[in-house]
């Protein structure tokens, strides 16, 4: 088929273009424009030159498929992962880190604009970034299945070690399918967890555990779950499974422990059709259920199932900024929303007054409960159960009666990527407190909860992006407020 040119204005599926890439989009695509229609191309840069067929064509945009590059942008790279180009893990170790921040950037900017409505007034400031942006993850959680054919094993310099049918895989889902690309060690994760991956693997299958397989619900181990402490170098094993009928369970679970020098391995049981990971119920086979790690000055418990930023030194440094902003006085009152297991709130109680936290996860807040003690923070008081529900209680607000309403000094929310529920912003508009911390994983929800925050209540100050997923599209953003 022959090169169209962008004089033609009319394009079709299969049509060929060459095109100029000018930015990235949220789900990682480059962007570029022929004309007035935006295509959006995925493995590329900006500032790529490239040639590529048209795959869809709207009235407004198109997307294509990448054919060659023309010209490359300073800013592709050369992947650290063999398997980048198939892994749906990451969308962008093709881009240079800087263009990644910048991005990042960008997508929140472009949020609070056209969701938010917010305008060029508004100090959004450089994403941040500890700077290391492989081997930071403390955590990587690995689907299981069963290879169905023999084929190499995705580009691996050794012939020796390709996949054989019946073989017992795990690693990231293939990009826009449910197609495991198979792993045996990953960049982005904490180089203590490599040595794992492939040699466990290895004795599942010799141990005949049967993988559980998500089209028919039948078989029985569905994921491999490590977490490690960055400070401490605890690492905890977690099998998550159908139930727990698995051959010398204890036995297999012992040799790891000594083999790998773990703190623990867990057994999660995850019954349902649905692809969350974990299911209500973890059992330690041997060892602890948590691994120990220093945060902020502090000693915490994480165990494997409850919630704590992959990026340790990332969120120490988001920390920072909350505390720099904040510059408390020892006096405040702080409601901790979302709070987990007390990873903002508990360094920030012994600078003030008081803290209240929130969570709907009843093994975070046990969990928040025993670190307090573990560190002698005796001002904290956690509470178990859904936001919406547990914050007009604790706040005073019953049957519509708001005369003993309770107005903190400070609010900290962190909400999971579906944002705030709109009781919630309700109730935060009904209790005014004096300044809110919102810190958000999806621009977009963040932007959509903002404009209600700040249609009369509130002012939006400054909003700090954070980087705690490099070589994704993942961008972190937390937004600081005033009352008006």
């Amino acid at each position: 088929m022959p090169l169209e040119t962008s004089e033609i204005r009319k394009w079709r599926q299969g049509d060929r273009v060459e095109l100029t890439i000018d930015s990235l989009s949220d789900s990682g695509d480059g962007v570029g424009r022929v004309n007035e229609l935006v295509v959006f191309v995925p493995d590329t840069v900006p500032g790529d030159r490239i040639l590529a067929k048209m795959a869809v064509v709207k009235a407004k945009y198109a997307t294509a498929q990448l054919l060659d590059v023309l010209q490359a942008s300073d800013d592709r790279v050369r992947p650290q992962c063999i398997v980048a180009d198939k892994c749906g893990g990451c969308q962008w170790q093709h881009v240079s880190y800087r263009q990644q921040l910048i991005s990042k950037r960008d997508q929140v900017v472009q949020a609070l604009t056209r969701i938010g409505g917010f305008g060029p007034e508004l100090e959004v400031d450089e994403v941040l970034s500890v700077g290391e942006a492989y081997r930071y993850r403390n955590k990587s959680t690995y689907p299981l299945s069963i290879a169905e054919r023999n084929q190499p094993d995705a580009k691996l310099r050794d012939p020796m070690r390709s996949i054989v049918h019946g073989q017992v895989i795990a690693g990231y889902y293939q990009k826009a399918s449910h197609s495991i690309v198979n792993l045996n060690q990953c960049p982005i994760q904490d180089t203590n967890l490599n040595p794992l991956l492939a040699e466990i693997k290895k004795d599942i299958g010799k141990a005949k555990w049967p993988i559980y397989d998500e089209k028919t619900h039948q078989g029985n181990v569905r994921h491999l779950s490590l977490r490690v402490g960055r400070r401490t170098g605890e690492i905890l094993l977690t099998i998550v499974a159908k139930d727990r009928r698995l051959n010398d369970l204890w036995k297999q679970c012992s040799e790891w422990m000594q083999r790998f020098g773990l703190v623990g391995v867990c057994l999660n049981i995850n019954t349902e059709k649905s692809n969350v990971i974990f299911g209500p119920e973890t059992f330690c086979i041997v060892g602890r259920g948590y691994v120990e790690e220093r945060f902020a000055g502090l000693k915490f418990q994480i165990a494997s199932d409850t919630f704590f930023q992959v990026y340790t030194e990332q969120a120490e440094a988001v920390l920072y900024e909350i505390e720099q902003e904040l510059n408390l006085t020892g006096e405040e009152t702080i409601v901790d929303a979302y709070c987990g297991i007390g990873t903002l709130s508990l360094p920030l109680a012994k600078q003030v007054k008081r803290v209240i936290g929130i969570e709907m996860q009843v093994r975070s807040i046990e969990q928040a409960k025993i670190n307090a003690e573990k560190n002698g923070i005796e001002n904290t008081e956690y509470h178990a159960g859904k936001v919406e529900d547990i914050l007009p209680e604790l706040m005073g607000i019953t049957d519509g009666v708001n005369d003993q309403v309770m107005s903190p000094d400070i609010v900290l929310l962190d909400p999971p990527r579906r944002g705030c529920e709109r009781s919630v912003l309700e109730t935060l508009l009904t209790i005014q407190a004096d300044r809110i911390v919102y810190m958000s994983c999806n621009p977009a929800t963040l932007s959509r909860d903002l404009k209600i925050l700040c249609e009369s209540r509130y002012r939006l100050t400054r909003v700090q992006p954070a980087d705690f997923f490099p070589q994704t599209t993942h961008v972190e953003a937390v937004a600081f407020l005033e009352r008006i």
